[in-house]
């Protein structure tokens, strides 16, 4: 029997197998398709996902096989009339790193992350499609295709929008389907140095569009969206080769025959659904199986990495023993809403795309605002949320980045890889609150890094007393950034939020919260 077993081997899967897999948990993911698909889909990862995927070890993979976001050239009647770049004036700032995410074929982030997954010793089985699930209280016993069964602790449909998970859970999927939303996709070959590759071509006409964004990595390849093409009745014709061919040269005012090669053809409406609940006992949903919504803004497949990222821990501290099942309620508690604000924004910003559209020099960067950007997403209202004295961070929020020096040697780093690991961290500001670091190191050893936050002004016997995880906060940076004035405490979660904000004379607000997220705390058992 495996502790988990993942339905599903795209983006999101894959995350919760990487995270689950450095935590030491046997795991089994799965997968319907035969082989590993090729399709670019999503156009790639957010801020807040590329911070998931620095904690999971593979961002500067990532980095190597994407590019920035492109400015934006709008056209009108063939002709250029507006160039965009959505993010001028935004740069990164000591607490956030990432001001903007990157541009990279799904299929090469899905390659990312199953060779990280390979190097914990754990692979992809493709050509397994589950048909079956039956649990008994202790397991869920999973029937595949084949007629073959497994048993596993735990389930997680990672499967998709039509995903066979939540369709033998019963759990309905509400929601709606625009029929008048439509627009045709796929992956294209365009004769080199036809169009600029650094830019994301948008052609906006009276009568359609066609938006044309270079694929990282490849010479010729672009994805390609558009408004189908319609018969007499005005009914959206199923995408072709030749159809692309026709819509490119109406709206480019290109010849046709520029368009060599198009593959992974797909017509896309606007689906705005989601579940009522992601659990039902041992059996889990994540990204698309829980929730879709209209690809404005992009947030479908950061949404499932950012869903994955918030059960792996929780996963994996009731798997080996650390914390009872109600923990994995807090999956649900905290995720749900975030999926029901998800479609609510997703369909404003398509609704202002679509209106910017309507004049020269509108186009896709009306999607693009900072609320995209997933860095301003926390679970103030979870029960994991501790009260505490924060100012402007305050339990449940995501916890702010600080450059800072290592305090033995001197050398630079960041809060960001004091959180990366499989650890809670408690970060403790100015001497008192070394009773609180202490205690937390005897009661739970490996499983929580105790780092002393040392002051501009520390001195020698303070640096060679503060223990080998301490940071030397020069500039002040790390107060600034959680707001700390004074002498304080703060917990930080696995998946980086802030579990408490308090003062360092508060041992027990320190106690009770590891026991929450480490131990038998009395909500949890």
């Amino acid at each position: 029997m495996t502790d988990v077993l993942i339905v599903g081997a795209g983006p999101t899967g894959l995350t919760l197998a990487c995270d689950l897999a450095r935590r030491g948990i046997a795991l089994r993911i799965v997968d319907r398709s035969p082989e590993h698909p090729r399709s670019s889909r999503s156009k790639g990862p957010n801020p807040r996902s590329l911070e998931v995927l620095e904690h999971l070890g593979v961002l500067e993979r990532v980095k190597a096989a994407s590019v920035a976001p492109l400015l934006m050239r709008k056209y009108r009647d063939g002709e250029p009339v507006a160039d965009t770049d959505p993010y001028a004036g935004s740069s990164p700032t000591p607490d956030a790193p990432y001001d903007r995410g990157r541009l990279i074929a799904q299929w090469r982030l899905e390659e990312i992350l199953r060779d990280r997954l390979a190097e914990f010793g754990a692979a992809v089985e493709t050509g397994t499609e589950v048909v079956g699930l039956t649990e008994d209280g202790a397991a869920v016993t999973v029937t595949f295709a084949d007629g073959s069964r497994t048993e596993a602790r735990y389930v997680v449909g990672c499967d998709g929008a039509h995903s066979r998970v939540r369709t033998l859970l019963g759990i309905p999927f509400e929601g709606e389907t625009d029929e008048e939303q439509v627009m045709v996709c796929g992956d294209v070959e365009i004769t080199h140095g036809v169009l600029d590759r650094d830019v994301w071509h948008q052609w906006f006409d009276e009568d359609g569009a066609v938006m044309l964004c270079p694929i990282p990595g490849t010479r010729t390849g672009w994805w390609f969206q558009s408004g189908p093409e319609r018969d007499a009745d005005g009914r959206p014709l199923p995408p072709s080769p030749e159809g692309f061919g026709r819509l490119f040269a109406r709206h480019t005012r290109l010849p046709a025959a520029h368009l060599t090669g198009a593959t992974l053809l797909s017509t896309y409406r606007v689906n705005v659904r989601m579940v009522d609940r992601y659990r039902v006992g041992r059996v889990l949903l994540a990204g698309d199986a829980a929730h879709v919504h209209a690809i404005a803004g992009g947030l479908g497949m950061n949404t499932g990495i950012q869903d994955a990222f918030n059960l792996g821990w929780k996963l994996a501290q009731v798997v080996g023993g650390r914390a009872g099942e109600g923990l994995l309620d807090t999956y649900e508690e905290e995720r749900l809403p975030v999926a029901a604000r998800t479609l609510d924004l997703t369909s404003e910003r398509l609704r202002a795309t679509l209106e910017a559209i309507r004049q020269p020099g509108g186009g896709l960067d009306a999607a693009v605002t900072p609320s995209m950007s997933g860095l301003g997403q926390g679970y103030r209202w979870s029960s994991l949320a501790r009260p505490g004295c924060g100012g402007e961070v305050r339990s449940g929020d995501r916890a702010p980045d600080a450059p800072c020096h290592e305090a033995a040697t001197g050398a630079p780093t960041r809060l960001f890889h004091t959180f990366a690991g499989p650890h809670i961290t408690l970060l403790g500001f100015g001497a008192g609150s070394g009773p609180s670091l202490r205690e937390a190191a005897a009661a739970h050893g490996d499983a929580v890094r105790t780092c002393r936050v040392l002051g501009p002004g520390a001195t020698e016997a303070e640096t060679a007393e503060a223990g080998p995880h301490a940071l030397h906060d020069r500039r002040g940076l790390a107060r600034a950034a959680y707001g700390v004035d004074g002498d304080a405490v703060v917990v930080i979660r696995p998946d980086g939020h802030v579990a408490l904000h308090a003062r360092a004379d508060d041992p027990h607000a320190v106690r009770d919260c590891l026991a929450a997220l480490d131990g038998s705390g009395p909500r949890y058992r």
